[in-house]
């Protein structure tokens, strides 16, 4: 068993609202009036009122170089996740002492959005005093399922060592991957939704003395599974192009939650001898509105069970891996009582699903 101790993130200095986005995508994607009324609807249907971004507004009307983004892409991604991490290792909200850098003995890195050799856990651990024996585990590619896959590698790898503390990372910054002249459906419907997330979580083995640094109940994690479809390359995803990467975002994904994620989930239930009014709310990355609303349907819950799905995509929009860690924080933020339940789920390339049981525990 595990426990997750704490979650810290980072906010990118640069906040836009979802109509100065939609202003600015008018003019940086021109189409034909006929085209433009039939997509601008999706900025205001897609639940988000505000995100935020490393780089300004002015840079998204300028061309950049593959090599341009992803070298911004390295800067910000170290800056933002040593300061997460910060914010993560001394929460004064989470943790009664600070746990120390030296503490930490393995580090989980979650990214899509932009590539590093050495990867980015070996620059984070040049920044602090980690130790130099740190367990790397870098996971690339693994999209919007990246945070909740992170978690469950953590879990298993503190199973197997559970005097250990583990390290989640997951930097995404979206913006960075927006392309001007990329005209395709998919690449507009991105910028209406995703924007730039940093979170760093600390999960402890049951055998940890770190467990008496926390402070309040924590999600106890308890089991978790895994699931890809085959056949389903196309759905989600990044088309690797001269100026960086291109959105792949199938229209088909709502539906699958009706259909595969539904099976997924249920058949976790079962095995875990529980039901969908087991679990006191749902700890769900908000793929869209779409997809919430379908989770809504196939678990026959209201949305206040999804409350804090809506909260962190309606202010910082989509930001792919990132995004169920700062639901998970706002979560654990709330007074939840020992002994409850939640389920915590993700979906992502592949096309996958990922899901972690939690128990609060004291």
């Amino acid at each position: 068993m595990s426990v997750i101790g704490s979650v810290g993130t980072s906010l990118p200095q640069f906040a836009m609202n979802q109509k100065e986005i939609q202003t600015l995508v008018e003019h940086i994607f021109p189409r034909p009036e006929r085209e433009l009324k039939r997509l601008l609807p999706v900025f205001e249907n897609a639940a988000v009122e505000q995100r935020q971004f490393v780089v300004p507004k002015t840079w998204f009307t300028e061309q950049h170089s593959f090599v341009e983004r992803n070298h911004v892409y390295q800067e910000e991604a170290l800056k933002h996740s040593v300061s997460a991490i910060d914010a993560c290792l001394n929460s004064e909200d989470f943790l009664g002492r600070s746990i120390p850098y030296e503490a930490i003995d393995s580090i989980f890195f979650v990214s899509s959005t932009g590539i590093a050799t050495p990867s980015l856990d070996a620059r984070i651990i040049n920044e602090r005093e980690f130790r130099e024996d740190i367990r790397r585990i870098p996971l690339w590619g693994l999209g919007c399922a990246g945070g909740a896959s992170g978690l469950a590698h953590a879990h298993e790898w503190l199973t197997a060592n559970p005097a250990c503390v583990a390290l989640v990372v997951s930097v995404e910054l979206c913006s960075l991957t927006f392309q001007k002249d990329d005209d395709r459906k998919s690449n507009f419907i991105g910028t209406a939704l995703f924007g730039d997330g940093i979170a760093a979580a600390i999960l402890i083995g049951e055998d940890s003395p770190y467990q008496a640094y926390r402070k309040k109940a924590a999600p106890r994690i308890v089991k978790v599974d895994s699931r890809i479809k085959k056949a389903s390359l196309d759905v989600m995803g990044w088309e690797i192009a001269h100026h960086g990467f291109e959105v792949i975002f199938a229209k088909s994904i709502p539906r699958l939650v009706d259909t595969f994620w539904k099976d997924h989930v249920f058949s976790f239930l079962k095995r875990q001898k529980t039901e969908e009014s087991d679990y006191a709310f749902y700890v769900a990355h908000p793929g869209g509105k779409k997809v919430l609303q379908s989770i809504e349907e196939v678990l026959q819950i209201n949305d206040k069970k999804l409350y804090y799905s809506y909260e962190v995509l309606k202010r910082h929009g989509n930001m792919s891996s990132a995004t169920v860690l700062y639901i998970l924080k706002k979560w654990m933020e709330e007074d939840i009582g020992i002994g409850e339940r939640s389920l915590l789920s993700a979906l992502g390339p592949g096309f996958s699903s990922e899901l972690v049981e939690l128990v609060w525990s004291s």
